[in-house]
């Protein structure tokens, strides 16, 4: 919510208690907050709320919220929480950035009871503020968009797809370039296992995720009906009629602009690399073998959570942790060179794993 002259943000500390898991609030959240107090009515302040588990039952994450009607006006909180009997209680802990101040502006800070619909994902909450210049109370309103179907079907069969959130809309891809569906429910038939991309447009803001939904298919689909085959025609030479059985080549990853390794994350924290990452690199070692010439660069990222300074240090042992793989894997060590850009190149709002990550470009 916003304060004294045209704004505030609502920082939060996220508290859960028993009958509600900490762990089944994770996620991403989408709404708003509006003022039930009577200063401005009909003012709204678009938010999202991001959580992960902590300790214990704790979560942690951060707020990031937005002036309705000037966006360029936000705030982001780093927030924690613990369970209660409704919800979830929030609190506010850090301020992590602010865009768009002016003299005498600020965000409200203080606390928000949850109360949490887990049948339509959403939490409705009450903010009671410290009393600084005009802060009092507001209201919040979030929805998470959750697979709320199963998450295999059948080959072949058409299948319903239901999902929660407000305003969903689907795409095939999460460069958001290929829409294929909007609403909380998509009727489709899969052949194999698809990752669909989805978005809210309630209350959307410049932070606003991408939620992959993976649907896992099963069996073979049914077989169809084949025409009957023309009579075959012999060939001219025997080699044309052999069927080509070898599996495709994985896409290169080398490229001369910045390219994120695919897979290739990083405990929180840590410069210790995923396994899953490991096929990404030794791809990447291959093809450095295949062209002896060519030069490259390693640039190591972490996400926002902790210091800035530590953050730099690590995404610089990040992309250490990278170029170390690769020299075991035989590629001599003056081909390869690295830096780190810590945590001011995000490419997707905090807290978030694939901001914990590694870019390769080739150098001349």
């Amino acid at each position: 919510m916003k304060g004294t002259m045209w704004y505030v943000l609502t920082v939060l500390t996220l508290l859960l208690a028993e009958p509600v898991k900490a762990q089944s609030l994770a996620g991403i959240w989408q709404g708003v907050e509006t003022d039930t107090g009577e200063r401005e009515p009909d003012a709204t302040w678009p938010a999202e709320l991001r959580l992960q588990k902590g300790k214990g039952t704790n979560l942690f994450g951060v707020l990031y919220q937005e002036v309705g009607d000037e966006p360029r006006v936000s705030v982001t909180f780093m927030v924690q929480a613990t369970p209660t009997t409704a919800g979830m209680r929030l609190q506010h802990q850090q301020k992590l950035n602010e865009t768009g101040r002016t003299p005498g502006s600020y965000w409200c800070e203080g606390s928000i009871t949850f109360t949490y619909d887990p049948k339509l994902e959403k939490l409705t909450g009450h903010a009671t503020y410290e009393p600084v210049g005009n802060c009092d109370v507001g209201t919040f309103t979030f929805y998470r968009v959750k697979l709320k179907s199963s998450a295999k079907v059948a080959a072949g069969i058409e299948s319903s797809i239901r999902v929660s959130g407000r305003n969903v809309l689907w795409y095939a891809d999460a460069a958001l370039k290929q829409p294929v569906n909007t609403g909380n429910t998509y009727r489709t038939k899969l052949s194999k296992t698809t990752t669909f991309y989805l978005t809210q447009g309630f209350y959307p803001t410049r932070q606003s995720a991408v939620v992959p939904i993976t649907i896992q298919v099963t069996g073979a689909a049914p077989a169809k009906v084949q025409p009957t085959p023309p009579a075959p025609v012999r060939p001219t030479r025997p080699d044309t009629a052999r069927l080509d059985t070898a599996r495709r080549a994985p896409a290169p990853i080398l490229a001369p602009k910045p390219v994120v390794l695919p897979t290739v994350l990083f405990k929180l924290g840590t410069a210790e690399l995923l396994p899953e990452g490991l096929p990404a690199l030794d791809q990447l070692a291959s093809e450095l073998k295949a062209r002896p010439l060519l030069k490259l660069r390693v640039a190591g990222h972490t996400d926002k959570i902790g210091e800035p300074d530590k953050n730099q240090t690590l995404s610089e042992q990040r992309a250490e942790a990278v170029k170390a793989y690769l020299v075991k894997a035989g590629i001599a060590a003056e081909r390869i060179s690295t830096v780190g850009f810590g945590d001011t190149r995000p490419l997707y709002a905090s807290p978030d794993a694939r901001n914990r990550r590694v870019e390769v470009e080739e150098v001349k």
